[in-house]
């Protein structure tokens, strides 16, 4: 499995081969920076750690910025992300782009939905509220009964009640790759990716429809 950190910058508009309007997403997949390699012998598993952004050293503790410094380079980075079972040859200190995906190849994008705040059923769980007549009063949009009274006396877990709408993590699969601009480490998907604009986003290479099918 091959895979990448990046930031979403925006939807828009490309024209195919055949003069096709195609709606893509349009992220910034690196330049991704390999922070460590994990060996079974040491660590107990295989895999690649990959850092992206870079962030002001005053912002990182100490202990994070000896983790930077042992793989050769003391500039801290804001995200760091683990790939398992990761198929390319990198080493610490190698810097990972674009390019390692092309056109055509499906992806996984993985990241949080954008936050909706605090909502009621009827917008996060799109129940119907109460009826509108017969005399009807206050009870448009509430949720109705919850639970039992005496038996069981409880409410059961998870049941859907207002609260936190959006910003969980959301996974959507099989997002075909348009283009690939090495030069400003831009990827061109096909369709939607969760979050908002300058979100930080795993780019990885499709669980469904490997790269090598």
């Amino acid at each position: 499995m091959i895979g990448l950190l990046g930031k979403k910058l925006g939807q828009t508009r490309v024209y195919d081969e055949k003069g096709q309007i195609v709606p893509v997403t349009v992220i910034q997949a690196g330049p991704n920076r390999v922070l460590q390699k994990k060996s079974v012998d040491t660590d107990g598993y295989e895999a690649v750690q990959l850092g992206f952004d870079d962030q002001k050293e005053s912002r990182v503790t100490k202990a994070m910025i000896g983790h930077f410094q042992k793989q050769g380079k003391s500039t801290p980075v804001k995200r760091i992300k683990e790939f398992r079972g990761y198929t390319l040859d990198v080493n610490p200190g190698d810097t990972v782009g674009a390019n390692i995906f092309a056109a055509g190849d499906f992806v996984d994008a993985i990241g949080l939905t954008k936050g909706r705040g605090f909502q009621g059923v009827v917008k996060r769980y799109n129940f119907g509220g109460g009826p509108a007549s017969h005399g009807q009063k206050g009870w448009y949009r509430r949720t109705g009964s919850i639970a039992a009274g005496s038996t069981p006396g409880w409410v059961d877990k998870g049941k859907k009640m207002p609260g936190h709408m959006g910003q969980a993590r959301r996974t959507v699969q099989n997002l075909q790759i348009v283009q690939v601009r090495e030069d400003d480490n831009l990827i061109l998907v096909k369709g939607s990716v969760p979050g908002a604009n300058g979100d930080y986003i795993v780019i990885r290479e499709a669980k469904k429809k490997p790269k090598k099918a």
